[in-house]
């Protein structure tokens, strides 16, 4: 509470900044989610007992935007980060007598210039990831253990999730041609140290760095956005570091009346002899390909999309294969729209169908329903 309190002051004092100071602008939006789980699990042949839950949870998150004046500009996030056993990233969930605690901390900042045919940023960037599936698929190609050891699928948006929409990176976009072509260097983590070592064949220029690319056009009434998204260095995954897996592929939007489809398809790819297994630090030569597609609806308050992925890993000399159906829809009643905000109340889906098949063990599976509701205030 006493953080919470100290960014309200802090936002309040800068409110008041002299005529001087850049012009800055506040936003925000608030959140409740009735949340219900059901889980259905096969390991080995024989059910796993799983606890059906209902959580109660809840979310705030507060938007700064400066305008420094000929084009610059600042922006900036205040969310919460916290990984709390048994609630979602960045969302409190009510506990025993009322007893959780809710942090705000910065999660997004960024800062760069704005002209009429090309751009520049840098800090910690949005990715927009709720709607491209390439960082999903890059970060979490396999089933794998994330570092609070929750097992995490490349299907229901684990990069918005998990990451929470951002990454540290140096953007740099302009109008080439009728499109739009727009690079970000990203870094992945920060694993180099002042000297090489054995364990992570470390050095200056050695931590995680990531490429993106896309260019996006518009063919008639058609856009295509072809990407491409690079390793260049030694990341680090859920199952294997040390590694430079490379992913491309597209997505495409389709104007429909007053309804639009979107298409995405991306794949991804790594064949590493120098990797390591990231729960036993053992060397691994690592060798996996993968998949995603996605077929999304979108008319008027109602939304619904369905991915499905497969990928294969090599890694061990017998291939496992990976398979994850999932379904996401929800339909959003406005109770409120004015220009100082809204009132919405937003009934969703998501359903994960996922399993794995190896010569030792046979088929497993994880499958998750959640129904939610949400009700959202946006300032």
């Amino acid at each position: 509470m006493k953080k919470m309190l100290s960014l309200a002051a802090m936002f309040a004092a800068l409110s008041y900044a002299s005529p001087a100071s850049a012009e800055i602008n506040f936003s925000g939006d608030a959140s409740t989610r009735l949340r219900g789980e059901f889980n259905n699990t096969l390991t080995n042949g024989a059910k796993v007992t799983t606890n059906d839950d209902l959580k109660y949870q809840y979310r705030v998150r507060l938007k700064a935007a400066a305008d420094l004046g000929d084009g610059y500009f600042f922006k900036a996030l205040v969310a919460n980060e916290d990984y709390v056993a048994g609630s979602s990233p960045g969302w409190g969930t009510v506990a025993g007598g009322n007893g959780e605690r809710f942090a705000l901390q910065v999660s997004n900042f960024y800062f760069g210039h704005m002209c009429q045919d090309s751009h520049y940023m840098i800090g910690r960037l949005p990715l927009n990831s709720f709607n491209n599936p390439i960082f999903d698929l890059t970060l979490y190609p396999l089933p794998g253990l994330n570092g609070v050891g929750v097992r995490t699928y490349a299907v229901d948006v684990p990069v918005t999730q998990w990451n929470f929409d951002r990454m540290y990176a140096a953007n740099l976009g302009t109008k080439v041609g009728n499109g739009d072509l727009n690079a970000s260097l990203i870094v992945l983590d920060n694993h180099s140290t002042t000297e090489n070592t054995a364990a992570l064949g470390d050095g200056l220029l050695n931590d995680g760095y990531a490429l993106h690319v896309s260019y996006k056009i518009n063919i008639g009434d058609v856009t295509i956005d072809p990407q491409a998204l690079l390793v260049l260095t030694d990341g680090n995954g859920g199952t294997y570091s040390r590694v430079t897996p490379s992913s491309f592929g597209t997505n495409v939007s389709i104007p429909a009346g007053k309804s639009k489809i979107g298409l995405s398809g991306f794949y991804t790819g790594c064949k590493d002899s120098n990797g390591l297994s990231s729960l036993t630090g053992a060397a691994a030569n690592v060798d996996y390909n993968g998949y995603l597609v996605r077929l999304k609806g979108e008319s008027g308050p109602a939304m619904a999309w369905v991915d499905y992925n497969h990928s294969a890993d090599k890694t061990t000399g017998t291939e496992i294969k990976y398979s994850n159906l999932f379904f996401w829809g929800q339909y959003t009643f406005k109770v409120h729209e004015s220009s100082k905000g809204t009132f919405s109340v937003v009934p969703t889906v998501r359903y994960r169908a996922s399993s794995w098949d190896n010569a030792f063990a046979g088929t497993d599976r994880n499958n998750q329903l959640r129904t939610e509701l949400y009700a959202t205030v946006t300032f």
